[in-house]
């Protein structure tokens, strides 16, 4: 009697365990959705991240065409890039997991034009008009040099 008691309670916690395993393994939906930057600039790129997305997912709006989320257990992020003629104003992302059917959204903000191109770092060069306004300056300068030197070098002004 106590072994078919000691068997049958076996049995119940391997069904508990086993019924359980595939629910611990399915995932809520996508939870802490974040946008970076908050605010971008037609044709500019957002990075978004998402948790609870363990198989990736996609996410999409209208300011964007849909892309990719990654998989894996931490954070799952995408890069999408916003469209040059997209309207500023106020859009929102859904994200959704690829095996969850809940979607979860968030707000971002585009804004009229295109941002600084910073970090070019001299790769575009001087204009033909910045160069002549330049070339004159030196010039300049090489005369009242010279001038100066020739005022400074006559033998009739020389001070005690």
């Amino acid at each position: 009697m106590r072994v078919s008691r000691a068997l049958a309670v076996t049995a119940t916690a391997f069904a508990a365990v086993g019924l359980a395993a595939p629910m611990a393994a399915a995932t809520n939906g996508p939870v802490n959705v974040a946008v970076n930057p908050q605010a971008v600039h037609q044709g500019g790129s957002l990075k978004i991240t998402a948790q609870g997305c363990g198989h990736g997912g996609k996410v999409w709006s209208n300011a964007f065409p849909t892309t990719t989320l990654s998989p894996g257990d931490g954070t799952n992020f995408a890069h999408a890039r916003v469209r040059n003629n997209t309207t500023p104003g106020q859009y929102h992302l859904s994200v959704k997991c690829s095996d969850n059917d809940r979607i979860a959204t968030h707000k971002f903000t585009v804004l009229a034009g295109n941002g600084a191109q910073g970090g070019l770092g001299g790769s575009m060069g001087p204009s033909s008009v910045e160069m002549q306004v330049g070339g004159g300056l030196v010039a300049a300068a090489a005369v009242g040099g010279a001038v100066f030197l020739v005022r400074r070098r006559r033998p009739g002004h020389a001070a005690f």
